[in-house]
């Protein structure tokens, strides 16, 4: 069964394009590596909430922009190998790849796909 990594970051908004180069060259690192899609999404309506939110649990500041992101892999056997692959692929050094977000403040995991309609 397909599984899902997760991640949630805070960009800084003139990053943007900047975001989307990174996000499309570790697309390919990632695909080379087992994943099936990614999907990296702006956020666009994605209010602070008063006990939790998107914003507050990436400590998002005034001039950042919640990005939602997946990877869909075949399975989580294939994730794990496959994230240990992308962690020591050369081309996601921060030489060759860097972050253009604060990494410390990204939220990640992975999950089982229990409905898909």
């Amino acid at each position: 069964m397909e599984y899902v990594e997760g991640l949630v970051a805070a960009v800084p908004t003139k990053k943007k394009e900047e975001f989307i180069k990174h996000a499309r060259e570790a697309a390919a690192v990632f695909k080379e590596h087992g994943a099936i899609r990614l999907v990296e999404c702006w956020g666009d309506d994605v209010p602070t909430g008063e006990i939790t939110s998107f914003p507050m649990a990436v400590k998002c500041k005034e001039d950042e922009t919640v990005v939602f992101s997946w990877i869909v892999w075949p399975s989580r056997e294939t994730r794990n190998t496959g994230m240990e692959g992308v962690m020591n692929d050369p081309r996601m050094t921060s030489e060759s790849n860097p972050m253009p977000f604060d990494g410390t403040r990204l939220i990640h995991g992975g999950f089982q796909i229990i409905v898909e309609e």
